[in-house]
């Protein structure tokens, strides 16, 4: 399977993590389009909120998608959660949509140890019923533009990784080893 590996989600549920275990699981390159957008625009995510604006940052996500339909391949991509309004999603490979509860992601941010840094990079997260009033109208929306969706409440990040590849037909690398 030559096609990437595109994981969107809620902000904060577990798509970074998610894309480095695949990548350790399967070989893979795995890459984060929030680090692209930093590196591209010479700023961190909540610089780019603050001085710029949303508006400008949903602008950097839609060029990262194009330059990732274009120039990326057999990759494990990892999105910002509003990545999903990125019209070229479904080109850019498989979407695998990383759904948990708003209460387990909010009890996960603020039970890590560094809880104020995650926060930080998390600009929308800052008010909690606006973070869930954006939760409730984003869930339809990953939910339509996923090929796959996976319940990753309580589960472990290895748990989550080995049934992603099994469910896209990817053998695991000590399977491809042997």
């Amino acid at each position: 399977m030559e096609r990437n590996i595109v994981l969107i989600g809620f902000m904060a549920v577990g798509k970074g993590r998610t894309a480095r275990e695949l990548a350790r699981q399967s070989g893979r390159y795995a890459i984060d389009c929030d680090d692209l957008i930093e590196s591209f625009s010479k700023m961190k995510i909540r610089e780019i909120f603050e001085h710029l604006g949303e508006p400008h940052f949903r602008r950097l996500e839609k060029e990262t998608g194009l330059w990732l339909e274009h120039h990326v391949r057999n990759t494990i991509i990892s999105t910002g959660g509003g990545f999903v309004n990125v019209p070229n999603l479904k080109k850019i490979g498989v979407v695998v949509y990383l759904h948990s509860d708003f209460e387990a992601i909010v009890n996960q941010v603020m039970d890590h140890p560094q809880a104020k840094k995650k926060l930080e990079k998390r600009p929308l997260l800052k008010s909690l019923k606006k973070a869930r009033k954006l939760f409730d109208s984003r869930l339809p929306i990953y939910r339509e533009a996923a090929d796959v969706e996976i319940d990753v409440t309580g589960r472990k990040t290895a748990d989550v990784a080995g049934t992603i590849l099994q469910g896209l037909g990817i053998a695991p690398l000590a399977a491809k080893d042997k």
